[in-house]
Formats: structure tokens, C-alpha cells, sequence
């Protein structure tokens, strides 16, 4: 959900002013949400910020996993690595015998 409680200002204005926009987004670090008609429609931000976004959420989607993958152990919920690969073997020895290979 966007947080409406922010900086909020028109397509319009942020077209007229986009360099100063660009500077407080540089400057703050936070995005600025873009209204259409008076509905938001667009969050801008910068690089920077973006970027620190998208690893925070690469980190939270590896913690997850890695959480995941200890409740497997936990409740046994795992096969040996000689099973994993005799699975493996069957699933390309399937392929290979499908697309005549």
C-alpha cells in the first residue's frame, strides 16, 4: 500500500519541476508519489534508493529460504543427496528418452 502521507504532487508539477524533484529524491532518499486527475498513479525515486530496495528485498527472499529450508530439517522434510540424485538421473533419463535425444 502506498503511503498517501508522504510527498504527493501532481504529473503536471513534477513535469515543470523535475530537477528540483530530482534533488530533493537525492537528497532525502524517499520516493515522491505522482497523481493523475488527483489519484496517485506513479512512485519516482532515485537510483540510489531503488537500488537499496531491491537488495533489501533479495536479502529478505534469502532469509525466507534460508528459514524455509530449516523448518524442511526440522520436520524431516528432506532426501540424502544419493536420493536427490537418483531422482535427478530419472527425470533426464525421462527427457532424453521424450525428445529422443
Amino acid at each position: 500500500m502506498i503511503n498517501l502521507s508522504g510527498d504527493i504532487h501532481s504529473l503536471s508539477d513534477f513535469q515543470r519541476h523535475t530537477s528540483e524533484f530530482i534533488a530533493q529524491m537525492k537528497e532525502t532518499g524517499k520516493p515522491i508519489v505522482l497523481t493523475v486527475n488527483g489519484k496517485a498513479e506513479l512512485v519516482v525515486q532515485d537510483a540510489v534508493s531503488y537500488q537499496k530496495l531491491l537488495d533489501m528485498m533479495e536479502y529478505l527472499e534469502t532469509l525466507a529460504a534460508i528459514k524455509q529450508g530449516l523448518a524442511d530439517v526440522n520436520a524431516d522434510r528432506t532426501s540424502s543427496l544419493a536420493e536427490f540424485q537418483q531422482k535427478m538421473q530419472e527425470k533426464l533419463s525421462y527427457f532424453q528418452t521424450s525428445c529422443n535425444c
